[in-house]
């Protein structure tokens, strides 16, 4: 299992007239967390595209519990539970500085070759920087 962790803040232009983070703006916080995790990993989306290969969303799954406010830092533990393959599920828990739980979430992506826009495999050197933290 690979677990990362980001922190963001809430910024105002992000919340809605009750002072909540708007619900469209996890989506993005959630790919930020995407984001990092890989490049934690010395990747980045850049690499994969050069390669090749997009990562489209196949699937977004949120819970929302609690709201994120204005100005809240924001911890996100985005936590890969299997080695992926034709398809990553990335599960997200979202923490506020008091340690609540405000939202738990899910996205299914897939790996596709640009040139078939075909299914395929994740690029090996991804699998290699992925393979000691799955070694069960």
């Amino acid at each position: 299992m690979y677990v990362h962790e980001t922190k963001l803040r809430v910024r105002y232009g992000e919340t809605d007239q009750m002072g909540y983070m708007y619900y469209g703006n996890y989506a993005e916080f959630l790919e930020v967390a995407r984001v990092e995790m890989l490049r934690n990993l010395g990747l980045t989306y850049k690499s994969f595209e050069e390669q090749g290969i997009m990562m489209p969303v196949l699937e977004l799954n949120v819970k929302y519990i609690k709201p994120a406010r204005y100005d809240d830092e924001i911890n996100i533990i985005t936590t890969l539970k299997h080695l992926p393959a034709i398809r990553i599920h990335f599960d997200y828990e979202l923490f506020n500085e008091q340690g609540e739980l405000l939202t738990v979430a899910h996205t299914k992506l897939v790996f596709v070759d640009m040139k078939t826009n075909k299914p395929c495999h994740p690029p090996a050197e991804f699998l290699e920087k992925l393979k000691p933290y799955f070694n069960n």
